[in-house]
């Protein structure tokens, strides 16, 4: 089984539905999961509890899980000293949190499978510091530095960690942002192009192949960055 966070919609729905119509199992937790091809489940990502709960249903009825790819996420776009202190804990609540219990509820079932894989979602805005974004880039940045330490910590139970940090991808978290905007990254990337939601399906297809066991504590930039 292959457990993908935020699988309602955007990327997260666009991994799960590439993942089952290769044939795996896949769990799709979400808030409001609505009815998919693959089996879901409804949960918030903040509520630990809940994940654990969960993680001990899958490991209670014997299922394997081979993976778990942490894509549930939230934006806000705000100038730091402007930023709504109730919006920046729910952004570091949902991505960074979100993803470190997500993490601890699901990677011993992975540990419990022999090993596995371990995805994780950041933003190329963490690496470009772009103005306007401190606060949701720092909650992307703190999962980079989290996977890397935790790449070390499973090494030992052949589990890969790494993360994925999509350019400006044509989901509902580019609601609100104007297109000089989104240009604006473009051209700060060593590709100018705007790349789409398969662009980044296929980086997960990537790690998740046998052939990319080596890769490990690796963040990948969707466009590149300088």
């Amino acid at each position: 089984m292959i457990i993908v966070t935020g699988a309602s919609k955007g990327i997260g729905l666009a991994i799960a539905e590439r993942l089952f119509s290769k044939g795996e199992e896949v769990l799709g937790l979400s808030r409001n999961p609505g009815n998919q091809i693959f089996e879901t489940r409804s949960l918030d990502v903040t509520d630990f509890a809940d994940l654990k709960r969960i993680s001990d249903e899958i490991r209670l009825t014997g299922r394997k899980v081979s993976a778990v790819i942490n894509v549930a996420g939230i934006a806000s776009m705000n100038i730091a000293l402007m930023a709504n202190p109730f919006v920046s804990e729910k952004l570091v609540k949902v991505n960074f949190l979100g993803t470190v219990y997500s993490s601890q509820a699901f990677a011993p079932l992975i540990i419990r499978n022999g090993g596995g894989s371990i995805i994780n979602f950041s933003t190329i805005a963490a690496a470009l510091n772009l103005e306007g974004e401190s606060i949701y880039a720092a909650t992307k940045a703190a999962i980079e530095n989290y996977s890397r330490t935790l790449a070390k910590e499973l090494s030992g139970f052949k589990v890969n960690v790494n993360c994925i940090a999509p350019g400006p991808i044509a989901t509902d978290l580019l609601r609100g942002v104007s297109q000089d905007q989104i240009q604006e990254i473009v051209d700060a990337q060593i590709f100018k192009i705007q790349f789409q939601v398969q662009d980044v399906v296929d980086i997960v297809d990537l790690l998740l192949d046998s052939k990319a066991k080596s890769l490990t504590g690796q963040t990948f930039h969707i466009g590149g960055v300088r």
